[in-house]
């Protein structure tokens, strides 16, 4: 993925969405408030981490979160020098990788494995129902058939929620909002690698039909696709894209944005990255926040507790981002209001 490129930032501040529910999980959690246990946390063996990633290894993205997890883990007293060893597989985006890498890692036998996204973690699973599994960032964990319920996660598995499926319809909303006259919108995703689509599809369908917006669900197989689903969708006028949270979508983001600038259609994007790589309007969860947070889990699992007792959480920290320069080259003007409430953008 390519660097960062410069941003403005006009503020910074927490989006909240679902608070209701998110702080009554975070109570029963109580995660994020460990005391920095440890500094003098004893050499004796070493823990083993393991962590299996869709990302490939030259992701500047993903190599940002791992460096998060590795700092807050040093902050709850756990240091790669000392007494922790962290064994990586990356690249896991398909199913043979996958299975290859779970294998790898399950047979290290780790006293925990972090997993970044559905598939890894239903890799992992099928691999064991003993060791303990933290995901970071996965879209409908129950649906999934990972836990039984979020406060009580059963087994061996637990973790953290990257966007809960009702934010679809706050994504087509945002669209609307600087392109009144969309009236058609394609949901772009892989079935391979979001097979819990329809936990956005269902919110996204019903809120199209509140906007008066036709919804379109766009499925593409592989790379070779994308460009042809996009076309067709800019094909016809006032046409709008949304691109689904999901490891095969974030993979392509540089391929993604580059085809909605080609075709001039407006799009919106779960994470900031896809802002930074050239997207319109992104509006989504930290994701360095949920590779803390996972960190936070590793350390309580290292120390003994269960992942049973350990209750799924919800993301806590939301950012809109704004490409201007994206907006311009569609021929749109962002509303100064607009602009004011992201907290980034880019010129």
């Amino acid at each position: 993925m390519a660097q960062r490129k410069n941003a403005a930032v006009l503020r910074t501040h927490p989006h909240r969405y679902g608070a209701g529910r998110r702080e009554i999980l975070m109570m029963l959690g109580g995660a994020a408030a460990w005391p920095l246990a440890a500094q003098g946390q004893d050499a004796g063996p070493r823990k083993r981490i393991a962590v299996l990633l869709s990302a490939r290894q030259g992701d500047h993205e993903y190599q940002g979160y791992i460096a998060g997890f590795r700092e807050a883990l040093e902050m709850h007293g756990w240091s790669e020098r000392r007494n922790i060893q962290i064994d990586y597989r990356w690249g896991a985006l398909d199913a043979q990788s996958q299975e290859r890498f779970a294998k790898e890692l399950v047979a290290l036998r780790p006293h925990v494995i972090v997993t970044q996204n559905t598939p890894t973690t239903a890799a992992v699973l099928q691999q064991t129902r003993s060791i303990p599994i933290v995901f970071a960032a996965v879209s409908d964990p129950d649906g999934s058939g990972f836990v039984v319920g979020l406060p009580r996660p059963g087994a061996n598995v637990t973790g953290f929620i990257d966007l809960e499926g009702s934010l679809a319809g706050k994504w087509l909303e945002l669209l609307k909002e600087i392109v009144p006259t969309m009236a058609r919108t394609a949901f772009l995703f892989n079935p391979a690698t979001a097979p819990f689509a329809e936990y956005y599809l269902k919110p996204f369908r019903a809120a199209a039909l509140s906007l008066a917006v036709e919804a379109i669900s766009a499925p593409v197989k592989d790379e070779s696709e994308l460009e042809a689903r996009i076309a067709t969708q800019a094909r016809e006028p006032n046409s709008g894209l949304i691109v689904m949270p999901e490891a095969f979508l974030n993979a392509h983001a540089a391929q993604v944005t580059t085809l909605a600038a080609r075709y001039r259609l407006p799009a919106v994007y779960p994470h900031r990255f896809f802002t930074q790589e050239g997207g319109l309007m992104s509006y989504g969860n930290d994701l360095r926040d949920s590779f803390r947070r996972a960190a936070s889990y590793a350390d309580r699992i290292l120390r003994g507790e269960k992942p049973d007792e350990l209750p799924v959480q919800l993301p806590i920290n939301f950012e809109l981002a704004i490409n201007n320069n994206a907006a311009k080259g569609l021929g749109i003007t962002i509303p100064e209001l607009f602009l004011l409430r992201a907290d980034e953008v880019i010129e």
